[in-house]
């Protein structure tokens, strides 16, 4: 992949994303116990070789500069090459990766590499880009979008881009996501072309005026394009809202998915941190839970995804949770489908739940009050 410049564009969509991206970009989103979401992306990049990246951010970026700051996790602490972030500027009217590319086309222009590959931070998956650039070299083609040909459209992946195609995996159309089918190629949005084409597509856009977003540019061109695709066959998770967010995360329960996504040999790098093992109480009880280090268990636990530094007091039951870092669970709390942010603090007897439809949250930083009960229906 020495012949490739990775571009991780954070123009995506978080309307759907509510409390959890009030402080934070989605890219720097927790997830998995230790993980941010930007941390598979970089890592599927880097595990392919590709050397010099560019992360084109949104707003809200102070929590993502911290996570990534200079790429060391991922080895791109370099000289040369190496891990670039690059910030929409104030002068820029609507937030659009369009503009955010050509104002910074210098790092493209400089670039040694002959090839790009285009990705979101939203799209969790282990994926080899290596292969798909090499098929992409092979194919001729002008631009390749890899896709998942996907079982659970209807319930998964809205608002996502479908890839219509014909006999020879060519794109002939594409549309969104409206979930009337289970079965769809759902558009990974991630796209290979050559350097010189992305800039020549930067500059229309940028003369004519019609496309904010690369993106659109594409959807809107197959006809005139040779874009042909990659199928991408292991698993695949969009985080593109409330309900993606924690199904993705109870995926990871699953033992078949884990091993997948954690692939000893290409595996997930993240920032580190210096925490010791988990202590558990002698009351404790942790059923099916991924479980990170520092955190002080004397409650409950069923069905958990249990960030660092978390506290589950005596006589606490948790079940179908996720609990952010930091956070601070009080004595006989009950907790069911229930997301806590950073840091929040449940005080003691409190009873929390989600319904089947849709997980509860608690703000960030929110100390809730004794014997507040809110159930969502």
């Amino acid at each position: 992949m020495n012949r490739c410049l990775g571009i991780i564009n954070l123009d995506e969509s978080e309307r759907r994303m509510e409390e959890l991206v009030n402080n934070r970009p989605l890219a720097s989103v927790p997830f998995g116990g230790r993980y941010r979401i930007i941390d598979f992306v970089l890592s599927n990049m880097t595990n392919s070789g590709i050397e010099s990246i560019g992360v084109f951010t949104k707003n809200k970026s102070r929590s993502l500069m911290d996570h990534i700051s200079n790429g060391k996790p991922w080895d791109l602490d370099r000289k040369t090459d190496g891990l670039r972030v690059f910030n929409f500027g104030d002068d820029i009217p609507f937030l659009n990766d369009v503009h955010n590319f050509y104002n910074n086309i210098d790092f493209l222009e400089l670039s040694k590499y002959d090839y790009v590959l285009l990705s979101p931070s939203y799209m969790i998956c282990n994926i080899d880009y290596a292969e798909a650039l090499k098929d992409h070299i092979q194919s001729k083609n002008d631009i390749t979008i890899i896709y998942k040909n996907v079982r659970n459209a209807d319930s998964a992946f809205e608002d996502c881009d479908v890839v219509n195609l014909d006999e020879n995996k060519k794109v002939v159309s594409m549309g969104r996501n409206i979930a009337r089918s289970s079965v769809a190629n759902i558009s990974m949005e991630m796209y290979i072309m050559k350097k010189s084409l992305f800039i020549d597509m930067l500059e229309k856009c940028m003369l004519n005026g019609v496309y904010k977003k690369i993106k659109s540019f594409i959807n809107n061109n197959v006809a005139a394009l040779n874009v042909g695709t990659y199928e991408f066959k292991g698993y695949l998770a969009c985080i593109n809202s409330l309900n993606s967010y924690y199904n993705a995360n109870m995926d990871l329960l699953k033992k078949k998915v884990a091993k997948e996504l954690f692939n000893k040999d290409n595996p997930i790098y993240t920032k580190g941190k210096s925490e010791p093992p988990t202590k558990y109480g002698a009351e404790s009880s942790v059923v099916n839970s991924m479980v990170a280090n520092g955190c002080c268990i004397e409650g409950e636990v069923k069905n958990c995804i249990l960030f660092r530094k978390v506290s589950i007091e005596r006589g606490a039951k948790l079940e179908d949770c996720i609990i952010l870092q930091k956070s601070s669970i009080g004595e006989n709390t009950i907790l069911k489908k229930v997301i806590t942010n950073k840091g929040t603090e449940i005080k003691a007897e409190g009873y929390y739940s989600g319904s089947e439809f849709k997980p509860y949250v608690v703000n960030k930083l929110q100390n809730t009050v004794k014997e507040k009960e809110i159930i969502i229906k």
